[in-house]
């Protein structure tokens, strides 16, 4: 029997070690000459540096090695100041060699390569430097939670394009890098080609796509000697100017005002593991404005953040699903105490929508064990508003306090890409308004070669102060469990939210007091055939319920596919179904339910080949509902017209008609009774891009949008008690809705020197809304076009200012 187990034993421990996939590994080699970064690789320092070459297929059809033709090499080095790469890439004829000009963090349709550096080698995290055959940078910060490409850094690269084959040489800084101050230190490292007329993409150490995980099939670099991060502290003071014009037309009211203003960004390394970020003063005017749209749900409209302080280096804070940045200078948080005062006849001296960012703080960084540390703090100023009333007296409200917002969080790797994390965000108001506390504590674990995976966590949020006279405590629970490599992956997932969480003073949740249920199952062939390249297909279903009390809410399944074609374009399609369920939220009172109907629907979309000069692609999507015979259909199609490689042009159009659709439209206050509607809706979205690139530093962008979104009420219907419609003959009259919006954003940036910028930007936006649904829509385009405008001009420089390249310049 011992000799049994022990015969067991070895057998196992062999199987184990043979079914791990073998690394790439380069020992690394220190140069007392740094290379010339001009492109061309005739430094005599290359000779004999470390090569990587052999490089390896992952798309579109993974596992076929590059050949003498389209050789890939690339050379690394290292000194006491940066890191440095030497690359060269081949190609059969020199027009397979993609190159567009487009603007930083943008690939656009370009060759390019990329370096991987985890300096932890922990298999998680990672920062990623590319630059493309135009010579354009970009640079991300790579987690389990995906790329961050909002995350900058100041580094150096230069390109040469020879005939058939392109060289680049790249330049990284210490102080673009975080890493232990370890005397003899093993980085994670891997290499990225792309080959974008061939929608080949290739690395250095081999990607099994059936395997989970990108960081974690990564080579390595040996042998890193004695390095030591410099003092990373750095600058950024901007100034700007702007011109803002709105035909107000009313006494007392300019309809031109103008402002200048400045700040500054601080970037300040602790140590060699953490980094301290800082705005003072800052400025977004600049960012691209929010796609405004009619809402006719019972939730809130959930934007993209585009200010770039709360979206760059951001992976920790995104832990735990507790941060929605926009909270952050959003509505003031008493905006209604305004409204309760404001009578017939008042006039509206100064209401602002948004609250105003004094100043907001970063810390983040991981230590050599592998623990990242996170801590945020922003303070908005407090908010007023001046009514004036019919007798001539003004008056004064707060619509929102002085507020602290804050976030910690400590996330522990663990081994096999693993990881336990604790959150905890706290939004601290002075005076009478209420504060909110949310604490999470959460686990992501897997097995060796990220083959089974389980998660989940659980989640505490207080109200405390102001109207809550005791603290409201919710909680919320969460598990996930499943097989995230292979051909053939599943998972299942449970999910507990009370009654009382809240976490939406800094986080977002559409709705609490739920107990779903999904599974998912999906199956991959990535194996080419003569007709495709990569084809899924998958199933997923989701059981929802009340959890107080335990009644009934959803049940959806939805089945569907993927496959890409020789040709490389590509298709979905998938069928869903949702059985009759009880939908508390439409309502929009506390109680009351809604008998949802049964529907089923059909989604297709189909993408052409990216690479070509015109590309583009088309989508429909058909839903069926068995009340009232409702029907809604969306399509549309998008188009990239590459005129040559510098002038782009994108266009997109989506329509969405839907007929017979019951919703939620208006609430008796005084008899209570809710009224719903039988409706038509239809919405049709356009916009417009226009890109001209000067070169890799330069360029300029216009955006135009125009939203265009109506609702014809045909029939109203009283709520019962029981969730279904009781027709009334009662027909309320002014309740149709007709809603517009169109911006013009056009922006030129010059990327004058390394960190530093100068933006022009006009920006011009416009609304409207009425309740004559019978407009057409070149009617609407045009009223909403020679409506008022709010036209908007600026001026911004922002100047990067390095501490100790400013030392060495005032030393010399």
């Amino acid at each position: 029997m011992k000799l049994l187990f022990t015969c067991i034993l070895v057998t196992t421990i062999f199987l184990t070690v043979c079914a791990q996939t073998p690394i790439k590994t380069l020992t690394a080699k220190k140069t007392a000459v740094a290379p010339k970064i001009d492109g061309i690789l005739d430094d005599v320092v290359w000779k004999d540096a470390p090569l990587a070459t052999n490089f390896i297929a992952f798309q579109p059809v993974p596992g076929i090695k590059e050949d003498q033709d389209h050789k890939t090499e690339v050379y690394i080095l290292y000194d006491d100041q940066a890191i440095y790469i030497g690359a060269r890439m081949k190609e059969s004829k020199a027009e397979d060699i993609s190159t567009e000009f487009v603007n930083r963090d943008q690939i656009g349709n370009s060759d390019f390569l990329g370096i991987i550096l985890d300096t932890y080698n922990d298999k998680i995290n990672a920062s990623e430097f590319i630059v493309t055959s135009a010579g354009v940078q970009l640079d991300a910060k790579i987690s389990e939670n995906g790329e961050d490409e909002a995350w900058d850094a100041v580094w150096e690269s230069a390109i040469k394009i020879n005939g058939n084959e392109w060289t680049a040489e790249i330049k990284i800084p210490y102080s673009a890098l975080r890493f232990s101050n370890k005397d003899i230190q093993t980085w994670g490292l891997n290499f990225v080609r792309n080959r974008q007329k061939f929608q080949q993409k290739l690395t250095w150490n081999e990607l099994d796509p059936k395997r989970s995980g990108f960081i974690n099939q990564e080579g390595e670099l040996l042998g890193i000697e004695k390095i030591t991060a410099p003092l990373r502290l750095s600058f950024s003071p901007y100034l700007s100017t702007y011109v803002n014009h709105y035909p107000y037309n009313q006494a007392g009211i300019s309809n031109t005002n103008n402002s200048l203003n400045g700040g500054m960004d601080v970037k300040y390394g602790i140590n060699e593991s953490f980094t301290l970020d800082l705005t003072l003063i800052p400025d977004f005017g600049q960012v691209q404005s929010d796609n405004q749209v009619l809402n006719l749900s019972p939730f809130e409209i959930r934007y993209s953040e585009n200010r770039p302080f709360f979206t760059e280096g951001t992976e920790l804070f995104n832990k735990g699903d507790l941060f929605y940045s926009r909270r952050v200078g959003s509505t003031p948080v008493n905006s209604y105490k305004f409204y309760d005062v404001l009578n017939t006849g008042d006039k509206i001296i100064n209401n602002p929508s948004q609250t105003k960012l004094i100043n907001a703080t970063k810390v983040s960084g991981r230590t050599s064990t592998g623990l990242g540390i996170g801590f945020f703090n922003a303070i908005t100023q407090k908010t007023e508003a001046i009514l004036e009333h019919q007798d001539g007296t003004r008056e004064t409200i707060e619509t929102s306090p002085l507020t602290n917002y804050n976030i910690l969080v400590l996330d522990q790797n663990l081994k096999n890409n693993s990881s336990v994390s604790f959150i905890n965000s706290s939004v601290l108001r002075k005076g009478e308004t209420y504060d909110a506390n949310v604490s999470a504590l959460i686990f992501n674990l897997n097995t060796k070669e990220n083959k089974y995976n389980t998660s989940g966590g659980v989640k505490m949020s207080r109200l405390s102060g102001g109207v809550y006279d005791n603290p409201e405590l919710g909680y919320s629970y969460n598990l996930g469990l499943g097989k995230k490599s292979g051909n053939f992956t599943y998972s299942y997932s449970f999910s507990l939210v009370d009654e009382n969480f809240n976490p939406n003073d800094l986080g977002i949740l559409f709705n609490n007091n739920n107990l779903d249920n999904s599974i998912y199952l999906g199956y991959s062939w990535y194996k080419a055939t003569k007709w495709y390249n990569q084809l899924q297909t998958y199933f997923n279903a989701n059981h929802s319920q009340r959890y107080k009390p335990n009644i009934y809410q959803s049940f959806d399944v939805e089945s569907g596919g993927y496959v890409q074609f020789k040709n490389l374009w590509s298709m979905n399609l998938n069928l869903n179904y949702s059985a009759k369920g009880n939908d508390f939220y439409e309502a929009r009172t506390a109680g009351r339910v809604f008998r949802s109907p049964e529907r089923y629907g059909f989604n297709a979309r189909f993408n052409s080949n990216r690479a070509k000069k015109i590309s583009g692609g088309a989508y429909i999507s058909t839903r069926k509902k068995d009340l009232f015979n409702g029907f809604s259909v969306r399509y549309g199609a998008y188009q990239n017209f590459r005129i040559n490689n510098k002038f782009r042009i994108e266009t997109d159009i989506g329509i969405n008609p839907k007929t017979n659709e019951a919703g939620y439209i208006s609430k008796n206050s005084n008899t209570g009774e809710i009224f719903f509607t039988r409706r038509d809706t239809k919405t049709i979205e356009n916009s417009l891009e226009v890109k001209y690139t000067f070169n890799n530093k330069m360029g300029l962008n216009l955006r135009a949008r125009h939203y265009w979104s109506k609702l014809t009420n045909k029939e109203f219907y009283i709520l019962n008690n029981q969730g279904n419609l009781n027709k009334t003959s009662e027909f309320i009259h002014g309740l149709d809705q007709n809603f517009n919006a169109f911006n013009v954003d056009m922006i030129y940036l010059w990327r004058f020197a390394p960190g530093s910028e100068l933006s022009i930007a006009w920006k011009d936006a416009s609304s409207m809304f009425n309740r004559n649904s019978e407009l057409k829509y070149f009617r609407n385009f045009d009223d909403t076009f020679n409506g008022p405008q709010n036209q908007n001009f600026s001026i911004k420089i922002l100047y990067y200012l390095d501490y100790l390249q400013l030392r060495r310049k005032l030393v010399n």
